[in-house]
């Protein structure tokens, strides 16, 4: 389904297609250097498009910096949706 389309209330399938996006993205523009640091700003403004909030560099915390990276670096789109939907608010 088309991104625009999707209803902000239904925010389980804002994260596949937001997850799904951040692959395509990270194919499209494999870059290391700030390659991540664009992605996730690319997608936070997505999300903010459908007035929700999306903080996908939360200052010290490992653990979604290691899920982003495992998410990414292995194309797992299912953690990556899981990832986006536990951050968004």
């Amino acid at each position: 389904m088309d991104y625009k389309k999707i209803p902000k209330s239904n925010k389980k399938q804002l994260a596949e297609k937001l997850a799904e996006i951040l692959d395509t993205i990270k194919y499209l523009h494999p870059f290391r250097e700030g390659n991540g640091r664009a992605q996730r700003e690319f997608i936070r403004l997505l999300a903010l498009e459908k007035e929700l909030i999306l903080e996908m560099n939360p200052p010290d915390n490992k653990r979604i910096y290691e899920l982003y990276m495992k998410g990414t670096i292995n194309s797992d789109i299912s953690l990556l949706t899981k990832l986006i939907l536990e951050l968004i608010n």
